[in-house]
C-alpha cells in the first residue's frame, strides 16, 4: 500500500486546486513558449514536467471526442425530478 502523498503525486490524480492551476498556467504559457511544460509543472507544483505534458494530451483526446460527437451531452431534463419544484410526491 503506498503513501497517499505519492499517490496524489501521479499523473492520474489531480485535485480541483491543480486542475485549476493547470487550467491558468496554459493561458499564461501558451504552445510557443520555450519550456512549456516545466513552467506549466512549475505553477502546478507537484507535478513534473512530463505528467503536466500527458494530462494536456488526454485534455486534448477528450476534446476531440466530444467535438466528433463521440460523448453524448448530458441530459439534464429528468422525467419527474423534483429539481424545479413543479411536481409533488
Amino acid at each position: 500500500m503506498g503513501s497517499r502523498s505519492m499517490s496524489s503525486r501521479g499523473s492520474g490524480s489531480w485535485t480541483a486546486e491543480e486542475n485549476k492551476a493547470f487550467e491558468k498556467a496554459l493561458a499564461v504559457y501558451d504552445k510557443d513558449t520555450p519550456d512549456r511544460w516545466y513552467n506549466v509543472a512549475k505553477a502546478v507544483g507537484g507535478k513534473t514536467p512530463e505528467e503536466v505534458k500527458r494530462h494536456y494530451e488526454l485534455l486534448v483526446e477528450d476534446v476531440k471526442h466530444i467535438e466528433s460527437g463521440q460523448v453524448p451531452f448530458p441530459n439534464y431534463r429528468t422525467a419527474g425530478g423534483s429539481s424545479h419544484g413543479k411536481h409533488s410526491q
